[in-house]
């Protein structure tokens, strides 16, 4: 009865019977060992590998000795020692059931048939990250601006809201000029209350609030916008945002360094262990980052309606961060 196995467990099983005192000759004849070079080909079933000769395909049966060599991976030339198995079934039945006693490769270039003597080369896959840092000035400024008011009742809350917002988002675009960008970000109307223990809470009135985000091309408007905005009846600004909206230079170039990096990583581990970067098998982006420095308003300096409002605008850090994998040749 033939015998029906996976390909990622076959396994050969021999038993020996005895009798009476009297064991069987164990001494068997080799099955059909046979020499055959071809190519190393994947089969239809996870974990399977052909080595094809033409028509001919065997299906390597302890795949597991071989597989872990560097130079065994799909399209190899190879030359297979060994004996077919009739014995074996798979549940695919690709191939001729192989068991291979060698397996080496073959000299690529040279004549057809001929073996590497005497090559002692390894290879193995490192893993390396770069990271990079770019710095670049913003281009672009965000503000968060609410107007907040308070009153007994919920109407009286809204309307004064209403009021001293519609004056503050005037301002607003008048000051930041005609490539700003304002626009309503939140709004919100809720009940203020007052806890005392082991009473229900109480409303004492409400207090209603309107946010909008300006968006700023011109940097050097900034101040002029706090300013005005305080003066309008703005009375919470949450701060400042700068980021980069033409970030593709930066971007770019911070990729750029991080791959660099990667590369002299892995340069630096192949020379340790004596051999050299062969190829490049897979680059992954990590992420580039672009950070968003904030500048937190100081609640007095709204107070301070002479004095004009100070920005110091900083530079912002792009990070790139690529991941590198790359093979290595080693003696």
């Amino acid at each position: 009865m033939k015998r029906l196995l996976t390909i990622c467990s076959v396994v050969t099983l021999l038993s020996i019977f005895t009798a009476h005192g009297f064991a069987m000759d164990t001494a068997f004849e080799p099955l059909d060992q046979i020499t055959v070079r071809g190519r190393l080909q994947r089969t239809v079933e996870p974990g399977g590998w052909l080595v094809v000769d033409g028509a001919k395909k065997l299906l390597i049966i302890n795949v597991q000795r071989f597989s872990n060599e560097g130079w065994f991976k799909e399209g190899a030339e190879v030359e297979a020692v060994g004996e077919t198995k009739s014995d074996v079934m798979t549940v695919y039945m690709e191939g001729t059931p192989f068991e291979a006693r060698s397996l080496r490769p073959i000299a690529q270039g040279g004549s057809q048939g001929q073996v590497v003597a005497g090559d002692n080369r390894r290879f193995t896959r490192v893993i390396v990250s770069g990271d990079s840092i770019v710095q670049a000035l913003p281009d672009t400024a965000i503000l968060t601006i609410t107007v907040v008011t308070q009153a007994k009742r919920a109407i009286d809350a809204q309307q004064q809201n209403a009021a001293q917002s519609d004056a503050v988002v005037k301002t607003l675009k008048s000051a930041a000029g005609s490539g700003a960008e304002v626009k309503t970000s939140g709004y919100s109307l809720q009940p203020q209350r007052v806890y005392r223990e082991n009473q229900p809470p109480t409303i004492t009135g409400y207090e209603a609030r309107n946010t909008v985000t300006v968006t700023i091309g011109d940097l050097t408007k900034v101040g002029t916008v706090i300013d005005a905005a305080a003066q309008s009846g703005a009375n919470d600004i949450g701060g400042i945002g700068f980021t980069l909206r033409k970030d593709r230079p930066a971007r770019d170039e911070a990729l750029a360094m991080a791959t660099r990096e990667a590369m002299s990583k892995a340069q630096v581990i192949a020379q340790a262990l004596g051999g050299r970067v062969v190829r490049v098998l897979e680059v992954q982006e990590a992420g580039v980052i672009s950070p968003r420095p904030m500048f937190e308003m100081d609640r007095g300096m709204m107070q301070q309606k002479a004095v004009a409002t100070p920005i110091e605008i900083g530079t912002l850090d792009i990070t790139g961060r690529v991941q590198v994998v790359a093979e290595v040749e080693t003696n």
